[in-house]
């Protein structure tokens, strides 16, 4: 996710350079069949690429604005998982019978409830581990061994981590180590830590239209060239600086949409999966008053996190 409202010269040169040597490329060809080839034989009139460049900016708000929904709900979804897990960490201390030390006589958290709240943490490494498709082993620091052996037979980390959730906390309910009502609320917390898991999957395995992105690409790229062509004659050699002008200008802001499209992707436009599970795993930690608590993600080079 950037953090500054302003993006250096230099990122915007490596993020472009590419396409602007092809754009002008293309604008310097355009240039050179009119100007010795064509020589003002056939006329384009100016409102051909006034039209395409107007049906090119619908084109493009459309698939910006979509781009942008796919990004805004992946973050309102991640948004829900924070909350949901300090809750989670907060009702298993609070509606689980303490254990009291025989020798110390001091009350202490229950160990099951430990468990469940120390694997919840596992549920979201995972789950961001199988949004953005790398081999981290962040989640297995907070499983049990045997907790590790059974996930072996699911291909889906968080799913089988979620169910070892319903296992140990039906254990909870039927050693009446909590009430029903307790029960109740924190199987309701398992199904929407569930439900937002699937909807982060629909998201991820739900391919935004390629033939809106397809399209664009070709009609910017056309009209780039009738462009330059159109003012080749009056501009002279300037009309290559002038088309790839208004060339960048299309490409950047269609840019903008495709770095939205995949919100996990793990980009500086993204959404920023590393910061947010640390900011759970550090709130977590600080409830149960472990000794040791992570450090907040820091910013790559003052511009983004992830």
């Amino acid at each position: 996710m950037l953090l500054k409202p302003d993006l250096r010269l230099s990122r915007v040169v490596r993020i472009t350079w590419k396409v602007d040597l092809w754009m002008i490329a293309l604008c310097t060809g355009a240039y050179l069949l009119e100007a010795y080839i064509l020589r003002g034989t056939s006329h384009i009139p100016n409102n051909i690429p006034a039209l395409l460049a107007t049906t090119l900016a619908f084109f493009i708000g459309f698939n910006n604005n979509q781009a942008y929904s796919r990004w805004w709900e992946a973050r309102t979804i991640w948004g829900a998982l924070v909350n949901d897990s300090r809750s989670w960490t907060r009702s298993l201390l609070a509606y689980t019978q303490l254990h009291i030390d025989p020798v110390t006589d001091q009350a202490h958290p229950n160990e099951l409830a430990v468990r469940l709240i120390r694997r919840n943490l596992s549920f979201l490494y995972a789950l961001k581990q199988s949004l953005r498709n790398t081999e981290e082993p962040d989640y297995q620091s907070y499983l049990e061994p045997t907790d590790l052996a059974t996930l072996t037979h699911y291909s889906n980390i968080p799913a089988g981590v979620l169910d070892l959730q319903v296992r140990d906390l039906q254990k909870l309910r039927e050693t009446d180590q909590m009430d029903g009502f307790a029960f109740l609320a924190l199987n309701e917390l398992l199904v929407r830590f569930s439900d937002s898991m699937g909807r982060c999957e629909r998201i991820k395995n739900t391919l935004f239209p390629v033939t809106y992105v397809y399209f664009t690409r070709v009609f910017i790229w056309l009209m780039i060239f009738i462009l330059t062509i159109d003012i080749a004659e009056e501009a002279g050699m300037w009309s290559i600086g002038l088309g790839w002008l208004i060339g960048f200008v299309f490409h950047v802001t269609h840019l903008n949409g495709l770095n939205l499209i995949n919100p996990f992707d793990g980009n500086p436009a993204s959404i920023p999966l590393d910061s947010l599970v640390r900011t759970i795993e550090i709130n977590v930690m600080q409830t149960l008053h472990a000794p040791e608590i992570p450090k907040p993600i820091e910013a790559v080079d003052g511009e983004y996190i992830l």
